[in-house]
């Protein structure tokens, strides 16, 4: 036979258990959105089709004659090809026309 207290501590724990799951869930979330980069921290949008330059800005220190800093400047990304990860239709596709020339 079971004793009456073991049931009732037995159902409060089920009933705790049971509350903390149904109430403390969280909601679904979206997974993030991860852009592809490339080593320079720039993503395929900022980089030439033709040429594979970075044509991108990059914020730098700017200092004054006597050390002293005077703000900033903006300098020419120096990466000189894409090196992340390419779009599929780039791999696979060959091109369809003949390039202009």
């Amino acid at each position: 036979m079971v004793e009456p207290i073991s049931f009732l501590v037995g159902a409060a724990l089920l009933a705790a258990g049971y509350s903390a799951g149904r109430f403390g869930r969280r909601g679904p979330t979206a997974p993030p959105h991860l852009t592809p980069v490339c080593g320079c921290g720039h993503a395929l949008s900022q980089h030439d089709t033709e040429t594979h330059t970075c044509y991108a800005e990059l914020r730098r220190d700017a200092y004054d004659r006597k050390g002293r800093w005077a703000g900033d400047s903006w300098v020419p990304c120096t990466c000189r090809q894409y090196v992340g990860p390419r779009p599929i239709d780039e791999v696979f596709l060959p091109p369809l026309l003949p390039p202009a020339e």
